[in-house]
């Protein structure tokens, strides 16, 4: 248990002071995994970030809702184990570690794979646990115990086993097939890895002439074919046309004979070709273009017999035919550094050979004008760690065959036994995993888990788990040397679930109790990167789902609803939020802002707001403090005959059931304003503006008889008094404290409803709640580890009746008087002529708490008089309250009609812009969300303004 040094609450609450001491004591003392053998699993596994990484905005999302889970878990008295660890990050790793030896004039290159993998190691153990800390200062209440890292010993073996398994399974394979290479880190990638940017580019059309003489219908001796790529016409094997394209019918089997390299290359017929796109006629570069590579495989050529262009950098190399020309021979593919490339000499040579067909534009005055080319903008590949042009090649590689791992992912969605929320991303996975593709795996790199295959000198490949088992495979005195590439970083996380539990040991306690995982929280991004991906190794390697349920939640955005970007200048350091305002206070904005199916945008003004609110919290456990409640001894809730009590235990029990709900909805947002809603607005300003007068120890004009006039103004009780009035017993309530103590009860109650605050608040503000815990009063165990709340208490309907009937009476009339410019203090006589049966017991033994709270007085059961009035409602009652010499009725209405036609105007004007269809296509994103923001805010008004019309009557 933690010491407090000062139990006294200061004055103002700094989160910084508390964080970091409770986390070291959470962490130090075994509270994010306590010991309970016999209690219910439950687990979660954090997807690991990359060893190089710091805290994004995405992570500070991502972990928030994972705390949020396994903290609410764990009070509910679960064995909530959070794995946590990081990832080797084989490309980046690879590449901090090779900028580092720049920056010092040395290269990876100047070393031994082995020496290079000890200096990535090195790095790792100086510089790797920078996001580990970051999570920490996040309140992630993970088993660092336990702490995973998918370079492990352990973790290699499963990584091992797992690519030897499905070789021997007929699962993986080594093919030659085109890959997205990165010029710049020189490695194959994924599809994934891939981001495609709209780059300005140029369109060029060229003469192919016809070889032997022939010529198409119309007398043409060449064919016009266009490209974005004019470089790759150097590896040309054929020209496409569409078979039902009569133009080209007559010369399908025919012959060019491509410029430059003189090639002769066949006129083939495919359906790729479009006959409505430029000229119909298509160059393929099967060697060079995913969509090439098919055709060429149907047209006949096999892929080791596609020409290649250009060697591992982009450079032009020679093609297996020796038939470039060798100028071109060393240049890079096109322009880099300001020094042309292979791009600008094609086409400047196709110019000068009379091969160019040049696109003709007119000037305003009608003047034709030729230039080389047409512009466009061209969808572009990038790789999105090197930054460079993706360029499609052609090597030979490791693949998995995902279409046949993926059949038992799919089936398991579709009958519900992993349930995917919100339901929405299904039809998206669906379509991915139903036309999946072979899984690349290998990489070209040194850091990362080296692809476990042997080659003898003849080219035989012996797949197993180490060199000598290798080496027994291929017998003795056979010269084997191991693959030099690595596998992809997600082949490896893609067994996170149960590695981490132990796996391939299958009596590992852990993955015996904690697999499948309970749950997976993640991204909508990595949804293919890893999520499908453990569902496939989980279903191969385990027989079974890797868990129940997956969460997909949104992006963090910008405010104006723009992606992040360090080049936009919009990113946002949580770390700077949480110096600013606090971990608890990013926290809750994160799981508030946390909507199924929606991202979330960055808004500064609400975290400062969520800060507020943890300062309210503080500011009523000062007042509480002050007033002699302190900590609860009890998890249920005490007895209570004041209706103000009874009414805050009711108010608690729907607020634990409110909260459940939504957490097993996963509605981090209901949950996030159900604690919210009550902690703020029942607890702090209605509960305790109720009781007051009980702690006060003012004596209660009911205390005796029921029907006893009431004392002067704070005189009472509002809780005492409509306890009275809805009290199930005939007879007065007993007066003196040895009877009964309406004080001695109200301490206890309220000091039992704020100990249920922070046990439900905990999961999303756990630095505040665990720091009150400790203030109020001696306990005998940290609030992480706390019971949830169980309040099993019944409460009178009559007496919780008559405060929700004395709180909507005074709510409405203080709006109606803030719209009628009338002083809050006001006191303001009113009438009722047909009271409901709780108007009527309220207001006869609770006119005291209805002056305090309300400002009404008197409150006269009768009609009211004639005369200019407001009307007011509480439940199914309406008040009459005159407004002569208060209020001058006619310049009010006058004011408030000219204020609801302006509303009315602006609504109609912005529904009308907002249904053009013109405008949602062609405005820019924030000016229709600015529309859409402005038609809610006029709307609000007019229905607020037509009430306050109808009040005047």
């Amino acid at each position: 248990m933690a010491e407090t040094s000062n139990p006294t609450l200061p004055t103002t609450f700094d989160p910084a002071a508390i964080e970091a001491r409770w986390y070291s004591h959470w962490e130090t003392n075994g509270l994010f995994r306590p010991e309970r053998p016999d209690a219910e699993a439950f687990t979660i596994v954090n997807p690991p970030p990359n060893v190089t990484g710091s805290l994004h905005i995405g992570h500070a999302l991502d972990n928030t809702l994972q705390d949020v889970v396994v903290r609410y878990e764990r009070l509910r008295g679960k064995d909530a184990l959070w794995v946590v660890g990081t990832d080797h990050a084989g490309i980046a790793t690879q590449m901090v570690v090779e900028r580092q030896m720049e920056a010092r004039q040395d290269k990876r290159t100047n070393y031994s794979r082995e020496d290079f993998v000890a200096k990535v190691w090195e790095w790792k153990a100086e510089s790797g646990g920078t996001i580990t800390h970051q999570l920490r200062r996040l309140g992630c209440s993970m088993d660092w115990s336990r702490e995973q890292f998918t370079m492990d010993p352990h973790f290699t073996k499963a990584v091992i086993k797992t690519f030897v398994d499905l070789y021997n399974d007929g699962l993986i394979y080594r093919d030659k097939r085109l890959v997205n290479w990165d010029p710049k880190l020189k490695t194959a990638i994924s599809d994934l890895e891939v981001e495609t940017q709209t780059i300005a580019g140029s369109f060029w059309h060229f003469k192919y002439p016809l070889a032997d003489g022939v010529t198409l219908p119309d007398g043409r001796d060449y064919l016009e074919v266009a490209t974005t790529r004019p470089e790759t016409m150097l590896a040309d094997m054929a020209v496409a046309v569409n078979p039902a394209d009569e133009r080209y019918a007559s010369v399908v089997g025919k012959f060019v004979v491509l410029p430059l390299t003189g090639r002769r290359i066949p006129v083939i017929a495919d359906e790729h070709a479009d006959p409505e796109l430029g000229s119909g006629c298509v160059k393929i570069t099967p060697g060079h273009d995913f969509n090439d590579f098919e055709v060429g495989k149907r047209a006949g050529f096999a892929p080791a017999e596609m020409l290649n262009m250009l060697d591992a950098e982009a450079n032009v190399c020679q093609t297996a035919d020796g038939l470039v020309p060798a100028e071109f021979l060393g240049l890079h593919r096109f322009r880099r550094d300001g020094v042309e490339g292979a791009r600008e000499l094609v086409v400047a040579r196709m110019k000068e050979q009379g091969y160019l067909i040049p696109h003709s534009t007119k000037t305003k005055d009608g003047e034709e004008v030729e230039h080389d080319a047409e512009p466009r903008q061209i969808a572009t590949p990038f790789g999105d760690r090197g930054g460079v042009v993706i360029e499609p090649w052609l090597t030979d590689q490791w693949y998995v065959n995902a279409a046949e791992l993926a059949k038992k992912p799919i089936a398991a969605v579709r009958s519900g036994e992993i349930q995917i929320v919100p339901r929405t991303w299904e039809k998206t996975f669906f379509n991915w995993m139903e036309n999946i593709q072979p899984w690349c795996v290998s990489r070209q790199l040194w850091w990362g888990h080296r692809i476990p295959a042997w080659f003898a000198d003849d080219g035989r490949c012996f797949v197993a788990e180490d060199e000598a088992a290798a080496q027994a495979l291929a017998g003795e005195g056979v010269a084997l040397t191991q693959d030099e590439d690595v596998l992809d970083t997600w082949f490896s996380s893609a067994l996170w679930p149960f590695a981490t539990l132990g796996w391939p040991e299958g009596d590992a306690p852990l993955l015996q109790k904690h697999f499948p995982n309970s749950l997976l929280i993640s991204g909508f991004d990595i949804l293919f990167f890893w999520d499908a991906r453990m569902m496939m190794m989980g279903f191969y390697n385990m027989g079974q789902k890797p868990w129940d349920r997956l969460y997909l939640h949104g992006l963090v955005r910008a405010a104006d609803g723009a992606k992040m970007s360090k080049s936009k200048g919009n990113v946002v350091d949580p770390l700077g939020l949480i110096d600013q305002y606090g971990a608890d206070a990013l926290r809750f904005f994160m799981a508030a802002m946390e909507s199924q199916g929606r991202d979330i945008k960055m808004d500064e003004k609400r975290v400062e707001g969520y800060r507020n609110f943890a300062t309210k919290l503080w500011n009523a456990a000062r007042f509480c403090q002050s007033n002699g409640i302190g900590a609860s001894d009890t998890i249920k809730a005490p007895p209570a005959r004041l209706a103000a009590n009874q009414w805050i235990i009711g108010e608690v029990a729907a607020c634990v059931s409110e909260i459940e709900k939504a957490m097993a909805d996963l509605r981090f947002d209901a949950a996030a304003n159900a604690i919210y809603q009550f902690t703020w607005s029942k607890f702090c300003d209605w509960y305790l503006e109720l009781v007051k007068p009980v702690l006060a120890q003012k004596p209660s004009p009911l205390a005796g008889e029921g029907g006893a006039p009431q004392g002067a103004e704070g005189e009472g009780s509002a809780a005492q008094a409509a306890a009275d009035a809805a009290d199930p017993s005939p007879n007065p309530l007993p007066q003196g404290e040895g009877a009964f103590s309406p004080a001695v009860e109200t301490r206890a109650v309220a000091g039992w409803a704020l100990d249920q605050i922070l046990v439900m608040l905990h999961p999303f503000m756990p630095f505040i709640t665990e720091e009150l815990w400790h203030k109020l009063g001696a306990r005998p165990y940290e609030l992480i580890v706390a019971q949830w709340p169980k309040p099993e208490a019944e409460v009178s309907k009559e007496a919780t009746d008559a405060i929700d009937w004395v709180i909507d009476l005074t709510t409405n009339t203080r709006s109606a008087k803030n719209e009628l410019g009338i002083a809050p203090g006001a006191k303001l006589a009113a009438w009722l002529a047909s009271p409901s049966d709780v108007a009527a017991r309220t207001i006869e033994r609770s006119s005291a708490a209805i002056e305090r709270l309300a400002r009404l007085t008197p409150v006269t059961i009768g009609e009211a008089p004639a005369g200019p009035a407001m009307q007011v409602t509480a439940g199914e009652d309406v008040f009459v309250i005159p407004l002569e010499g208060i209020v001058d009725i006619a310049a009010e209405k006058a004011r408030l009609e000219k204020a609801l036609a302006t509303s009315q105007k602006e609504a109609k004007s912005l529904e009308g812009r907002l249904s053009n269809p013109a405008f949602a296509e062609k405005a820019k994103p924030e000016a229709v969300e600015k529309a859409r923001a402005d038609l809610a805010h006029h709307s609000g008004e007019v229905e607020r303004l037509t009430a306050a019309l109808a009040r005047l009557g």
